[in-house]
């Protein structure tokens, strides 16, 4: 414990100094760390998925460099420091966890989940989707509504029945496109919905899911380009029918 403690206390420090001293880190706010810190957050995401473990750990560094800094601007006008950061939290969590810290039973995680929820609310919450930021991304957002509605126990009862409202959506949206209609748009929409649903019963995370496709492609697209140019071809040169022999070798690969 000791250790982690000191290597906390060298971040500070090494922070109070750049914070004195570096012409860069003395002009910085919340305001301009904004985006670096969604930055860093997405280069951690990258390696997780990528499973670079060394990469999630010296993205988690960067993270936690900038929450450090966050801290300490704060601290400048007396707003809060890094002990009321870290403070705050742990009260949070021992508030929300009275199946740990207090006498209540819980079965299982839904029911940890469930709880949460309900303490939420009790802290003054109107809604349980009020904690979804509105800046999220679509499909991360649909994610954690979805998410926040189960905990309270608005879901389906099983991965067949969500199957069926996801076939139910694609039915309803081939009718408005025979229709040529103005809600395509809404009946698409309600597709990736309940997509992203079924995906929840499935096990996985739809979002992680779409990347690992998007990064699939981008590799077997670019082994297309590749190819192609070693034999003096241009893709936008050829038929579908030439890309598809170049496409299925990719595959193969």
């Amino acid at each position: 414990m000791k250790d982690k403690l000191d290597a906390f206390e060298r971040l500070l420090n090494i922070m109070d100094d750049l914070r004195e001293k570096c012409p860069w880190d003395k002009k910085q706010t919340m305001q301009t760390l904004r985006h670096l810190t969604i930055e860093e957050t997405y280069e951690l995401t990258e390696a997780i998925i990528e499973n670079d473990l060394e990469e999630v750990k010296n993205e988690l560094g960067d993270i936690m460099l900038h929450l450090v800094f966050y801290a300490k601007i704060a601290s400048e006008t007396n707003i809060f420091d890094i002990s009321d950061l870290l403070n705050s939290i742990c009260d949070k969590l021992v508030h929300r966890h009275p199946h740990i810290y207090g006498d209540v039973e819980v079965a299982d995680e839904e029911e940890v989940k469930a709880n949460w929820e309900k303490l939420k609310l009790k802290e003054g919450k109107k809604s349980v989707l009020e904690g979804v930021p509105k800046t999220l991304p679509a499909l991360v957002k649909a994610i954690r509504i979805q998410d926040k509605a189960r905990g309270i126990g608005f879901d389906w009862d099983n991965k067949t029945q969500v199957w069926e409202k996801v076939k139910e959506e694609i039915e309803e949206l081939k009718i408005e496109v025979n229709n040529e209609s103005d809600k395509i748009e809404d009946e698409f929409g309600d597709v990736l919905f309940s997509l992203i649903n079924y995906g929840r019963f499935l096990n996985l995370n739809p979002e992680d899911a779409l990347e690992k496709t998007n990064k699939k492609f981008i590799k077997r697209f670019q082994y297309m380009e590749t190819e192609t140019k070693k034999e003096g071809k241009e893709l936008s040169q050829m038929s579908l029918t030439e890309m598809d022999i170049y496409w299925n070798k990719a595959k193969k690969l």
